[in-house]
């Protein structure tokens, strides 16, 4: 099975927020682009930087993509059980990274509105991240591995080709030849003389006149071929336990890309509601500094009709003052906090969050039952248990340590007369190597350790649990307590402005009541935000990220938001 990383480059266009109407939140965006080409319309379908990893293997896709790319057809799910992502049928291309401009290949066009609920960014996430498709290519290269192993104790065949040349040299002495050949002769000439009987003499031999060395050169060339195998019929389980801890690791670089995809889908939430709290922050801001315009402008007919001191007339300016230049600063916050969002998402455009700030009336379960949650499906502790069943693996493979490796083995050359072998052996390690008993030694510290972090984890994990949800439960009390602050606060804000107008209070009065008014407001939208975010911290530390939708869906309490679908 092979995959293919697909990247998209994004178009070129860039949307600031720069400022909020003073009217309703629902009509008052004010958006410019940075220049008047790349401007986009409010509903415009941009495409976007995806990463993903697909089944190449089983996708039936071009090599080339069109001039002009239609909208993806996006038909590629994750699998909540296995994983695995579903192949997809968009035409891959080389395209560029809109953040890194380095180019991607296999990669496909995904298009992205620049209006997203939560539920699009969380899809649109899985898609543009590159380190959950970093992370997926680990389990890839983990399980090819453990595919190799489980190959190891098959039969290998093998052919064997030889050509070969040679010359031989050699240089051979025969002085000591030569030597023993002419004393022999000698010898024999002598013995024949005196004898007895009428032997004739015999014949005078001659001296061999022998070099003192003889010089032999040969050369030549070789050819041959055969077949031969080998086969382990008998490894004492040592195959099983290299496949059994290539698995476990395959099962911790999976608890790894969940937590880093937990962790990523927290991220999104903090970037995308902490967008919305600017958004918020800025329209009060503006607000603010409208009401104080009127104010203002009152002051001055007041002023102007001798009803008002100079003192009080330069209060209200100042007043003034510091209302506009906090409303440039909370613009400048909700463009930086739309660009964090925009930054996580790969886009070269602000993403405008349409799923608002919320806050539930209704209790959150009991803390037993997120306990449990977290015991159940928290990626840390199924790390754990990865490490542990690598540790039990590494143990079983130093138990077969002085166990005997059969082997079955033949080879055979092909020739016109071929000769051939074949036979069994047996090896034993009798010596030597890697001390067994302190492999295993390790193997049961390390399952040792497993176990004694398995309790710290869960320990920490209730921990975190039980403040996560007393931080939620906080939140949720807070920001039902400044509901009256609130009412009271725009109730005194209106009696002082008719004030202003009777003469009975003065510019301070209002500029007070105005404070205390945008405090308050701003005061609840920052506990709905801290709702949100220990909500969503509470359902990371259970394991279950997505779970925080669930809770969304069933909020009774919404705060405005600036952007709609």
């Amino acid at each position: 099975m092979k995959f293919a990383i697909l990247s998209l480059p994004s178009a070129i266009a860039t949307i600031m927020l720069v400022g909020v109407s003073t009217q309703t939140l629902a009509n008052s965006p004010v958006d410019t682009a940075t220049n008047s080409q790349n401007s986009i319309s409010e509903t415009a379908v941009i495409p976007v930087a995806t990463t993903q990893i697909v089944d190449a293997s089983r996708t039936n896709v071009s090599s080339t993509i069109d001039n002009n790319p239609k909208v993806a057809t996006h038909t590629d799910k994750k699998n909540s059980k296995t994983g695995a992502v579903q192949p997809i049928t968009t035409p891959l291309n080389t395209l560029i990274d809109p953040v890194t401009h380095k180019s991607i290949e296999n990669s496909y066009p995904l298009e992205v509105s620049s209006f997203l609920s939560l539920e699009q960014a969380q899809n649109i996430l899985l898609q543009v991240s590159p380190k959950l498709a970093a992370n997926q290519a680990a389990i890839a290269a983990s399980e090819y591995q453990t595919e190799a192993l489980e190959t190891i104790d098959d039969p290998f065949v093998f052919a064997q080709l030889s050509a070969s040349t040679y010359t031989f040299q050699e240089d051979f002495d025969l002085s000591s030849l030569r030597n023993e050949i002419n004393n022999g002769i000698n010898n024999l000439e002598s013995n024949g003389e005196g004898r007895s009987l009428p032997i004739p003499p015999p014949p005078n031999l001659p001296n061999l006149d022998l070099p003192n060395t003889y010089e032999i050169k040969r050369s030549g060339s070789l050819t041959g071929a055969g077949v031969g195998f080998a086969w382990p019929v008998y490894t004492a389980g040592r195959t099983a336990a290299l496949t059994g801890a290539s698995n476990a690791r395959t099962q911790e670089a999976i608890a790894d890309s969940i937590i880093d995809e937990n962790e990523l889908y927290n991220t999104l939430i903090e970037r995308y509601f902490k967008a919305q709290l600017a958004i918020i922050a800025a329209y009060l801001r503006e607000d603010a500094y409208d009401t104080l315009q009127q104010t203002d402008h009152m002051a001055q007919r007041l002023f102007e009709e001798g009803f008002l001191s100079r003192v009080d007339r330069l209060e209200a300016q100042s007043a003034l003052a510091d209302a506009k230049s906090e409303s440039i600063k909370a613009n400048n916050d909700a463009r930086l906090a739309m660009i964090a969002l925009q930054r996580l998402l790969r886009t070269d455009y602000r993403i405008k969050p349409t799923t608002p700030l919320f806050v539930s009336s209704r209790p959150l379960p009991d803390i037993e039952y997120f306990q449990d949650l977290a015991l159940k499906n928290h990626p840390g502790l199924q790390k754990v248990a990865a490490k542990r069943a690598q540790a039990e693996q590494v143990r079983a493979l130093s138990d077969t340590g002085y166990k005997p490796t059969v082997m079955l083995y033949g080879y055979g050359q092909v020739e016109e007369n071929p000769s051939w072998i074949a036979g069994v052996s047996a090896s034993w390690k009798l010596w030597g190597g890697l001390n067994k008993n302190a492999s295993i030694a390790s193997s049961n510290a390390q399952i040792r350790q497993a176990d004694l972090s398995e309790i710290e984890v869960s320990d920490n994990l209730l921990l975190l649990v039980e403040k996560n949800w007393n931080d939620v439960n906080n939140a949720q009390a807070r920001y039902q307590a400044l509901q009256s602050n609130v009412d009271l606060a725009a109730e005194v804000l209106r009696l002082r402005r008719l004030g202003l107008q009777e003469g009975v209070n003065t510019t301070i009065d209002v500029v007070q009541a105005q404070t205390q008014s945008l405090k308050a407001r701003t005061e609840q939208a920052q506990a709905a935000h801290d709702y949100v975010q220990g909500l969503a911290s509470l359902m990371e530390s259970c394991g279950t990220p997505l779970a925080f939708n669930a809770y969304l869906s069933a909020a009774d309490i919404r705060l405005p938001t600036l952007y709609s679908e």
